[in-house]
């Protein structure tokens, strides 16, 4: 075996010395609760600032349109587009087309309705669609961003995690009362960019889901992610696009209602 130089041995040592204490140190410097609630707090004012500051938090609706795709094994099996509708804090539909046929969906005031086209269906959401919706809420970074959890849940400084070569992303956690949790993952510019919770499935198997953001455009002063990738168990599971966002639109309170007669639905949503 080849001897070491003692100059390079001095330089293998000096290096571990100083991988110790970096570890020692990033270890250590949010050892105490007040310098991780300093940490996340620091974290979520840079991203408001980046996304838009107060444009950003004065959001009160939106309305994307864009097309979804359904992926499996890394190839689309199906693609529809779509209109989406929200309206602060918690109404949202979205109309899919495909194939000419619509599917609606609902979420309103705690509670839901569906309407398919193809199987002339109008029907309320079920207990399992209705806390779908309120994970979805939950996991995207503006319900973390705009304080939408407080009295419901605590915030944590989790650390730095590694994204991709060179960068790693500042990871922060909410933990609800009813022990739900989830990871909220920052750049260092302040971008957010990807969303993780667990979740059990009909087979009682606990799956985790992921949410990644990228293609972050300028509409009206406001940061938007036009693309958001979903990963179930970190296989590619469905992809939205979007092509166009418009804020803070006036929503008029029927297109949330269920109607009486379901054939209203066919025709496109106008607002």
């Amino acid at each position: 075996m080849t001897k070491l130089r003692p100059v390079v041995k001095s330089f293998i040592a000096f290096c571990a010395v100083v991988s110790f204490f970096s570890s020692v140190y990033a270890q250590n410097n949010f050892d105490k609760p007040e310098d991780k609630a300093a940490k996340a707090k620091s974290v979520v004012n840079r991203a408001i600032q980046k996304l838009g500051g107060e444009r950003y938090l004065n959001v009160r609706t939106s309305i994307g349109e864009g097309r979804f795709s359904l992926l499996k094994d890394g190839q689309i099996v199906s693609f529809s587009s779509f209109v989406d509708v929200i309206v602060a804090p918690e109404k949202e539909r979205t109309d899919f087309t495909e194939r000419g046929s619509k599917t609606v969906q609902v979420n309103a005031d705690g509670k839901g309705w569906m309407y398919q086209e193809h199987l002339e269906k109008l029907s309320d959401q079920k207990g399992p669609q209705l806390e779908s919706f309120k994970r979805s809420l939950r996991s995207h970074y503006d319900y973390l961003l705009k304080g939408k959890w407080k009295d419901e849940a605590k915030l944590s400084y989790e650390g730095r995690r590694r994204a991709s070569l060179g960068k790693r992303n500042d990871v922060l956690r909410l933990t609800f009362k009813d022990n739900f949790w989830v990871e909220y993952e920052f750049s260092d510019e302040g971008l957010p960019m990807k969303t993780k919770y667990e979740r059990t499935n009909s087979d009682n198997k606990m799956i985790t889901e992921e949410n990644r953001y990228a293609q972050f455009i300028d509409e009206q002063g406001i940061l938007t992610p036009f693309v958001v990738d979903h990963y179930t168990d970190d296989k590619h599971s469905f992809r939205v696009n979007y092509k166009s966002m418009i804020y803070n639109k006036k929503i008029p309170d029927k297109i949330f209602v269920k109607p009486g007669n379901p054939k209203k639905l066919r025709k496109k949503l106008k607002l």
